[in-house]
């Protein structure tokens, strides 16, 4: 490809609203548009790099027997009601109505239509096992688009689905895909951490997920550096002196004070109260009123702690989990937010997380407007129902397996696998009849790759101030042939030969035959990010080229055979 053909408009000034050093360098590339919030075209740059990543993909989902499919965008809604999915995920669903005014969803995920096609045609354990998968465009209301590919509201996706007689396929089925993942982001060359995820969003009983760890990233992972333990913020456990994360008691030694009521006009947050009082945030217990399943229950965690709500809903083991309304607050508890407590609260299940076993004599609300109780004990003043654990993991917290402090680390998701199980297959009736012509579920695993969030996360590891690092195996183009001078007869002659070369050798090349001036070439190509740069500069009257990698120090210089057997040989190196 000729440069002097190529559309690739790079912008030297960035729109504010791209955050993200990556939103902000595939824009400046000319990689991608925006369109509308969360909606971007692909430019023949950043269309090429996507290419790439999904012949990647291609490739290694035919490698393990995954058959490709393509199925509908477009979904009957009664579909997923059918699942309840299409109340779960609510407003993040996009909804339309046809003429007939009949309800549809544009696909945020696949689980529902894929199991309707197996259900219509699966009909004996003969048909098992298999795996589909597809690549396509996926669409959700993001209330808050960000990063631009990072997370949009229409995206690219790899889905694949596997379909089993029985949890031993599963978990072949699921293994097979893990190692799977594992060749495709090498071969993308990310860096990549497994952690253990939260798998009850899609109907399942386990997930991993793939991540990449980044200051830029906006989920948690928990790492421990001593037994390798790793989780997602929402999986993350921890273990509590005393044993306490695995529902020891250990009670406070400190004597119980009796209860106080104490008036805090509008002090409602845990910070308000805790400076009006004096006391610390840890002294505090949140009240959190939640409706489960549609009925209320309270959710006690530590002031200076963050409920996690998907360890709420695992520990009540239910389907929709939100939280109260100021409506549901008051009808509960007899007061407005802010001053829910414990105490006295009739008729609403609580559950507490483990770590207030520890303390004694807390701070709660008092179900009274502009009220607090001091020196409440558990036990004597209320009771908890059931104990879990609760709270979100931070940083220090003790490893669950060999109690070391666990890292705390930004990180931004690239896959993420699920054993379903049975969830979709009993909702919708995929089932099957076995030798003895009895009738079973499907069982059943899914497998996401975010394809086009790939490429920014590509560039998030890969870059620096001067543009973006591709790895070799996703690049646009793997090597770039600069002609420093379009004018100068040596230079162009070199640069036209070693390219005719290079493509004859089936490298993907881009040919820099513009007549801008060499300052210009040299930032847009570092901007770009092509990995491999041959210069055809000053010392081409002896007929020989600079040849360079994007990203790091020295060069050297080669004739044309050289060059060309230089740029094969990085190439058989791979790396970024």
């Amino acid at each position: 490809m000729r440069a002097s053909e190529l559309f690739f408009p790079t912008l030297r000034e960035v729109p504010a609203e791209a955050e993200l050093p990556s939103h902000r360098l595939l824009l400046r590339g000319g990689f991608i548009r925006k369109l509308a919030a969360g909606v971007y075209s692909y430019l023949p740059l950043g269309y090429r790099v996507l290419r790439k990543i999904e012949a990647i993909v291609r490739q290694e989902m035919d490698d393990i027997g995954a058959q490709e499919l393509l199925l509908p965008a477009l979904h009957p809604q009664e579909l997923w009601a059918q699942t309840g999915r299409a109340a779960k995920l609510g407003a993040d669903l996009m909804r339309l109505t046809d003429r007939s005014e009949r309800d549809f969803i544009l696909g945020a995920t696949h689980e529902e239509v894929i199991t309707e096609l197996v259900r219509q045609e699966v009909s004996s354990y003969r048909d098992l096992p298999f795996a589909l998968y597809q690549i396509q465009t996926k669409f959700r209301d993001e209330p808050r688009p960000r990063g631009g590919l990072i997370r949009a509201r229409e995206f690219i996706m790899k889905d694949a689905y596997s379909f089993d007689r029985d949890y031993d396929g599963l978990n072949a089925a699921y293994d097979r895909m893990e190692a799977a993942y594992e060749r495709i982001f090498r071969r993308c060359g990310i860096e990549f951490v497994k952690v253990e995820a939260e798998a009850v969003a899609m109907g399942g009983t386990e997930a991993r997920e793939f991540m990449m760890l980044a200051d830029t990233g906006e989920d948690l992972v928990f790492l421990c550096p001593s037994c390798g333990y790793a989780a997602s913020g929402d999986m993350a456990e921890y273990a509590a002196p005393g044993g306490i994360g695995a529902g020891a008691h250990a009670p406070s030694s400190e004597p119980p004070l009796p209860v106080n009521k104490v008036a805090t006009p509008d002090m409602k947050t845990v910070d308000q109260v805790a400076a009006f009082l004096g006391v610390e945030s840890s002294r505090l217990v949140k009240t959190l009123i939640y409706r489960a399943d549609g009925k209320p229950v309270a959710a006690l965690v530590r002031g200076d702690r963050e409920l996690n709500e998907g360890k709420l809903a695992r520990a009540l083991d239910t389907a929709r989990l939100e939280m109260a309304d100021a409506e549901l607050v008051a009808q509960v508890t007899h007061a407005p937010v802010g001053f829910a407590g414990p105490v006295g609260l009739a008729g609403v299940p609580i559950i507490a997380d483990h770590e207030l076993r520890l303390g004694a004599n807390y701070v709660t609300g008092a179900n009274e407007n502009d009220a607090h109780l001091l020196d409440v004990n558990i036990g004597r003043d209320f009771s908890v129902d059931r104990w879990a654990s609760l709270r979100q993991v931070v940083g220090g917290d003790l490893c669950p397996h060999c109690r070391t402090p666990l890292d705390e680390h930004r990180a931004i998701e690239l896959g993420h696998i699920f054993k379903l199980g049975t969830f979709y297959s009993d909702a919708l009736g995929a089932t099957y009849r076995d030798e003895d012509g009895a009738s079973h579920p499907v069982v059943m695993g899914c497998y996401g790759i975010g394809v086009s969030r790939i490429v920014a996360a590509a560039v998030e590891q890969g870059r620096d101030p001067n543009g973006i690092i591709w790895p070799l195996g996703i690049a646009p183009f793997a090597c770039a042939v600069i002609i420093v001078n379009a004018r100068e007869q040596a230079q162009r002659h070199l640069g036209e030969e070693i390219y005719r070369r290079l493509v004859e050798a089936g490298v993907e090349t881009l040919l820099d035959d513009r007549s801008e001036s060499p300052g210009v070439k040299f930032k847009d190509l570092d901007l770009i990010g092509v990995p491999l740069q041959v210069v055809c500069g000053k010392r081409a009257g002896e007929g020989l080229a600079e040849v360079r990698r994007r990203g790091r120090p020295g060069s050297d210089f080669e004739d044309a055979a050289g060059a060309v057997t230089w740029v094969q040989e990085a190439m058989a190196a791979g790396g970024g």
